[in-house]
């Protein structure tokens, strides 16, 4: 099996996500996405956007908003690798992206992205702020990735 990557619109993107997802909806943005083919079908997509977190909105950071497969292997770490050579492209100088604290992230490690920290967790819910926000994901410790 040869797998291969090609573009995908939103659209198709969120369709796969919705599938496949194990634990997110998909993203509210996009910048780009791209796939994953083994010749028949998508396997995997990953999808970018501006950060989420407004503290890493320099203009030069980008995110890995979702990664998603149907567990063939190795399609993940391609996405990542790809992902990052798509943005560097575009003159983004860093790219991040967010697992969770029990996901080992092996794939992104194969792609040479580096652990640069942990959050803390919690909820963008701030009512007291104007700001109510349903949680649709887990809401627990995630790991901070990143590739210069």
């Amino acid at each position: 099996m040869t797998l291969s990557l090609q573009p995908i619109t939103y659209r198709e993107a969120c369709a796969f996500i919705e599938e496949h997802h194990s634990h997110h909806l998909p993203p509210h943005g996009y910048k780009f996405g791209i796939a994953v083919n083994d010749g028949e079908k998508v396997v995997g997509v990953v999808t970018v956007g501006q950060p989420v977190a407004r503290n890493n909105m320099d203009g030069y950071t980008a995110e890995v908003t979702r990664c998603c497969t149907d567990r063939t292997p190795h399609v993940a770490s391609k996405l990542y690798a790809a992902a990052w050579r798509a943005a560097r492209a575009m003159g983004f100088k860093r790219l991040i992206t967010y697992t969770l604290i029990e996901e080992t992230g092996v794939s992104l490690d194969a792609a040479g992205w580096k652990v640069v920290g942990q959050t803390k967790g919690g909820t963008w819910n701030r009512p007291e702020c104007g700001r109510p926000r349903v949680d649709k994901h887990p809401t627990g410790q995630k790991t901070l990735w990143e590739v210069r």
